[in-house]
């Protein structure tokens, strides 16, 4: 979660995805990570302790500030690297790496398409991105609060989008998904319907 969704104002979207009952997402999808891998938006470090056996982390993050804190982060003896870059122009070698990370960072870059497409690229050909997001939901009733409280949410959740529809936006922007998981976490639901899954570049 890097300044799109962990910026050090206590905004709601950002103290929402401290919640310990997020932990599950973070070990599944976060332990799955192999190799070379870059994460997307890795704001004050919250995914560094959930890595298990990679070869090196490359944190991007655009704030310095979070940057700063993620430093401080106790994790594993694995090499992390920390990069101050934007999601939206990454300052990689094309199919240099072998897994993207993203945890509730889609829902509030403000060009995601062309952050995806920055994923697909740095991706290798059989790498992959593992991600855990919340978004739209397919409920008419919740949608429509989602539709509702965006403007507004956007302003106070720093830039957080509710009604994002996250598995079409990983597929346009060149990947197929391999595998999904939607459903709402406890909460309210128009905050909690989310996405947890793998794609790989098509």
């Amino acid at each position: 979660m890097g300044i799109y969704s962990d910026v050090i104002l206590p905004k709601l979207c950002d103290l929402s995805m401290r919640n310990e009952r997020l932990h599950p997402y973070r070990e599944r999808v976060v332990g799955a990570a192999e190799g070379r891998v870059l994460e997307i938006g890795s704001g004050s470090g919250l995914n560094l302790p959930f890595y298990r056996s990679v070869r090196e982390i490359l944190a991007l993050e655009p704030d310095p500030a979070l940057l700063a804190m993620a430093r401080r982060v106790p994790h594993s003896e694995m090499p992390v690297n920390f990069i101050e870059a934007s999601a939206e122009a990454i300052p990689l070698e094309d199919k240099s790496i072998d897994t993207v990370v993203t945890t509730w960072t889609l829902c509030t870059i403000p060009r995601a398409a062309t952050a995806l497409a920055e994923m697909r690229r740095v991706l290798r050909p059989q790498g992959k991105l593992l991600f855990v997001e919340h978004g739209l939901s397919p409920d008419g009733g919740v949608r429509w609060w989602q539709n509702r409280l965006t403007p507004v949410w956007r302003r106070i959740g720093g830039g957080c989008h509710l009604n994002r529809p996250i598995r079409s936006m990983i597929e346009d922007g060149g990947f197929r998904i391999d595998r999904i998981e939607t459903g709402y976490m406890r909460g309210p639901k128009p905050t909690t319907f989310m996405y947890e899954g793998g794609a790989t570049p098509n």
